[in-house]
């Protein structure tokens, strides 16, 4: 029998890339590069955790968390990206929902948001399921994951 979506989730993902594409047809955007890394973790008991990174960021001057500068700080939080929640499976619609409870962005604290998704295999396709503002322009996210190798 073949497994559910929900079944086929769970587990570890890493990201291999992270596309906006403006739907007036400009080009697309990589908000962390053209070689992102990222891993999400969806578990058995329903919840997800998303870190997503641009590569080689600048470290601190500091060693100490809370010894940063503002300008660090800007760095820092502007090339990562990282929220936890739960996440429902809608089979039939084939849709994903991700609730944040907790997010580096606070305006989507307590949001639930809806992703279209498609597993092909070890391969895990996450988009935005309509058009939303960004960076002063209306895009749909496209985002690649490959199942994470059991260690």
């Amino acid at each position: 029998m073949a497994k559910g979506l929900r079944e086929q989730l769970i587990g570890a993902w890493k990201l291999v890339s992270y596309e906006v594409r403006p739907v007036d047809g400009s080009p697309s955007f990589y908000p962390l590069s053209e070689r992102p890394m990222g891993i999400i973790l969806y578990t058995p008991d329903g919840y997800v955790s998303a870190q997503l990174s641009k590569p080689d960021r600048k470290p601190f001057a500091s060693d100490d968390w809370f010894n940063g500068t503002h300008d660090e700080y800007i760095q820092g939080a502007s090339t990562y990206f990282a929220y936890t929640g739960e996440f429902h499976i809608d089979e039939m619609a084939q849709t994903l929902t991700h609730s944040m409870f907790i997010s580096l962005f606070p305006n989507w604290i307590g949001q639930t948001q809806p992703r279209a998704m498609k597993i092909e295999g070890d391969d895990l396709y996450i988009s935005s399921v309509g058009p939303f503002e960004t960076a002063g322009k209306t895009v749909n996210s496209y985002l690649h994951w490959k199942r994470a190798p059991k260690n």
